[in-house]
């Protein structure tokens, strides 16, 4: 059901330390979980290595647990998009960094390493995606999504127009404004939750990985 961008990080090896310091909604024990929700993440285990801490928090609660992930995959594996893989994490990595989201900035931030393979432009999208690395299409596609995350209420035409002069159509803009509201919702939970990142995500996408 999820693979939540972690189905291609192979050779990761545990689910890291934070586990332990999850003092605020305390992680579940998996043995405990429904059926289908132990089966998925386990199956991201296998795939990833560790468990995205964002799994055992989310499975406190399992309807809530089943339709956010269903609504991230809707989102961010939508294939009639235009955004590529990149682009969407990217705009994760910006607008989660305006909410102070430590969780979404260094997760998210791994995947953007990993799809961009470029491993300083998720620091300086967090930072400010202004002065990052980035084309003039992918800038004004984060302002966009940027004033959907922090104000929503004075986007006006001028907002699309701007898009579509950068190539975006409207339901591009449906997609860019849809991830960005989707992880404010996600940036605060994790806040409110208290969600530490994983130790495996730091590192990924800023060095080499081993070859076996």
């Amino acid at each position: 059901m999820v693979n939540s961008g972690f189905g291609n990080m192979m050779g990761q090896k545990s689910m890291g330390n934070e586990s332990a310091m999850q003092t605020r909604y305390p992680l579940p024990d998996i043995n405990e979980l429904p059926e289908d929700i132990k089966s998925t993440i386990l199956g991201v285990q296998e795939k990833a290595g560790f468990v995205p801490n964002v799994f055992l928090k989310l499975a406190r609660r399992p309807d809530e647990f089943r339709a956010f992930f269903r609504y991230h995959d809707a989102l961010m594996e939508r294939e009639a998009s235009s955004l590529t893989p990149a682009d969407r994490e990217m705009i994760v990595v910006a607008t989660s960094g305006a909410n102070s989201c430590l969780y979404c900035v260094v997760a998210h931030g791994a995947l953007l390493r990993i799809y961009s393979k470029q491993s300083r432009l998720a620091d300086q999208v967090a930072t400010n995606y202004k002065k990052a690395e980035i084309t003039p299409r992918q800038r004004a596609m984060l302002d966009f999504a940027m004033k959907v995350s922090l104000d929503s209420a004075a986007l006006d035409d001028t907002d699309f127009s701007t898009l579509k002069a950068h190539g975006f159509s409207d339901e591009d803009a449906w997609d860019i404004g849809g991830i960005a509201a989707f992880f404010g919702l996600s940036n605060r939970m994790a806040n409110l939750s208290d969600m530490m990142p994983n130790e495996e995500f730091y590192l990924m996408g800023r060095i080499p990985r081993e070859k076996k």
